[in-house]
């Protein structure tokens, strides 16, 4: 890893650990309600749910180990328990957004593991393997690279297991999630680089004091080429013309959804991805 990328990672861990901060009192997270209400799921893991179901026994994940990479305040996390998963663990390289996981597993009294770590290098810092890994929604944009991601993937997984992304589509990248002009190249040039003092959540605006964000898109042929030089098996790739936050203007919002407004062109927003080991 170059000194420059090493910097470009410290900047986003700080940026991360200051989003920690707002998300956790946001009503986008909406916290409180989600600890005191035992049987809510997060909309995202509801998503993720959807598109994991034909490839897991009965369709659930009951008494499926399972690890949530990029976990961030592990709200998802404590979802994926509440649906029956079991030994479930959190990886995320913010130490505070881990210190938030630790207490929102607290209150809502979840038997949680979170682990500090690189996502690429996750089989550096958990010991066992999983049934299910899964990592969704603004996640691996955060990487510089995804050959030693996938081969951790690879590395963690048990033989018969399962792995899920779905994520933003890498075309948003080329649109600068900004506007239908493309203003960025479609295959990872590097670093994209961007202040920001703000996130996705509400009552953000002024609220980071970390502002430097570096992202690396990554296009379906890094991707897979990645998991498959691992010597995983794709069983299924979908796209999507939806998503759950407003990454372009003028979508339009039906229940947990942003959608393309009527008369746009049909493109894809989110992406799929399901694979074995």
């Amino acid at each position: 890893m170059t000194d420059e990328t090493q910097r470009d990672l410290a900047d986003n861990q700080a940026n991360w650990d200051d989003r920690a901060r707002v998300h956790m009192n946001s009503d986008f997270y909406d916290v409180p309600g989600l600890v005191a209400d035992s049987r809510q799921i997060t909309a995202t893991v509801q998503h993720d749910l959807a598109v994991l179901k034909p490839w897991l026994p009965h369709q659930s994940v009951q008494g499926q180990d399972l690890l949530h990479l990029q976990c961030h305040i592990g709200t998802d996390t404590l979802s994926w328990s509440r649906l029956g998963a079991t030994h479930v663990t959190g990886l995320d390289f913010s130490e505070q957004s881990l210190a938030y996981a630790r207490e929102i597993a607290t209150k809502a009294q979840a038997p949680l593991t979170f682990v500090a770590g690189d996502a690429r290098f996750a089989d550096r810092v958990i010991q066992r393997q999983f049934d299910v890994i899964v990592t969704s929604m603004g996640t691996i944009t955060w990487l510089p690279t995804l050959t030693e991601w996938a081969q951790s993937i690879a590395t963690l997984l048990k033989t018969g297991g399962t792995f899920l992304i779905r994520d933003d589509h890498p075309l948003l990248n080329v649109l600068d999630f900004a506007s239908w002009d493309v203003h960025a190249d479609y295959f990872n040039a590097g670093a994209s680089t961007y202040e920001s003092d703000s996130s996705y959540t509400d009552h953000s605006a002024g609220q980071i004091k970390h502002t430097t964000n570096h992202n690396w898109n990554h296009d379906f042929q890094e991707i897979t080429s990645a998991l498959l030089q691992a010597g995983l098996h794709i069983a299924f790739l979908g796209e999507y013309p939806r998503t759950e936050w407003p990454a372009l203007p003028d979508l339009v919002q039906r229940g947990d959804w942003f959608e393309l407004p009527a008369g746009a062109p049909q493109i894809p927003l989110t992406f799929a991805l399901v694979v074995r080991k």
